[in-house]
């Protein structure tokens, strides 16, 4: 199968969000707020949380692309949630939608599927988050996976009718969007570390990073993947020099500092795959 993106349309990708600096504006967690942002500016973005619905919405149409993550909602936030979302379809302002905790909590999983009318630009989550926000189930633990990422793809499909691109992540992570032909196409992202999971809020600030590379990617695909092997490459490289959780946390920021175009482009282990039987491709 002929690879849907290439290492050098990542690394491209990653130059580009070195060179424009796209501006989050997240909306996020209590948990995560600070790594989300020290993720974004060692990767070379910056980040604003401003998640109060008095100011919202007005941020959310000057910034270059918005997060929205529902793993600590409250009346206030989610009133945020829904005002900055709209307010980013408004403007044309690529928005992601992290669906926390979705399919275990019954009144953050009606917030979700509302945010879903408002058109996200990606939805990234783990699987049973992404089964559950498709309405096929899925089994949450907390806002831990119980299903593969694999397992995940048939709903990743069907959540295109709300978005461009849906990634679910796992220790191989699937994606699913939209070739430059239109044709639904999947990739897998392979590598990472096992570490990843071991230190609080990787998986949301993956949530920022993937909207600062929509700000700034050719496609929204080519956007959610760069943001995906971009954590894949670093995690592998911060792995090599860790001994715990401790010390990979801050190994991981230097990495994402560190990986260049060049790096990227070669380490990036980038497999396309067929959407209706799950078949591997080749890098």
């Amino acid at each position: 199968m002929t690879p849907t993106l290439s290492g050098d349309d990542l690394g491209h990708a990653l130059d580009a969000l070195r060179a424009r600096v796209p501006l989050v504006h997240s909306l996020t967690n209590i948990v995560s707020a600070n790594f989300l942002t020290n993720v974004l500016l060692a990767a070379g973005a910056s980040n604003a949380h401003i998640d109060n619905a008095n100011e919202a919405a007005e941020f959310a149409r000057i910034a270059g692309a918005v997060l929205v993550n529902l793993g600590t909602p409250d009346d206030g936030t989610a009133a945020a949630f829904t005002l900055a979302a709209r307010a980013a379809h408004d403007a044309g302002t690529p928005w992601v939608l992290d669906p926390v905790g979705v399919g275990g909590l019954t009144w953050r999983s009606t917030l979700a599927a509302d945010l879903l009318t408002l058109r996200p630009t990606a939805i990234r989550g783990n699987a049973s988050e992404i089964i559950a926000l498709a309405g096929r189930g899925g089994d949450t633990r907390g806002v831990d996976s119980a299903d593969d990422a694999a397992a995940a793809v048939p709903a990743a499909v069907a959540l295109l009718e709300h978005a461009d691109v849906v990634s679910a992540s796992g220790p191989v992570d699937h994606l699913v969007g939209r070739d430059r032909d239109g044709t639904v196409v999947g990739v897998r992202i392979g590598g990472g570390s096992a570490m990843l999971p071991r230190v609080t809020s990787t998986g949301c600030a993956l949530g920022g990073l993937v909207a600062a590379y929509l700000a700034v990617a050719d496609t929204p695909l080519v956007g959610l993947a760069a943001a995906h092997a971009h954590v894949a490459v670093a995690a592998e490289i911060a792995e090599e020099t860790s001994t715990g959780p401790g010390s990979f946390a801050v190994a991981y920021l230097d990495a994402l500092y560190s990986v260049d175009a060049a790096t990227l482009a070669d380490r990036a282990r980038v497999a396309a795959f067929d959407v209706t039987v799950g078949k591997a491709g080749t890098r």
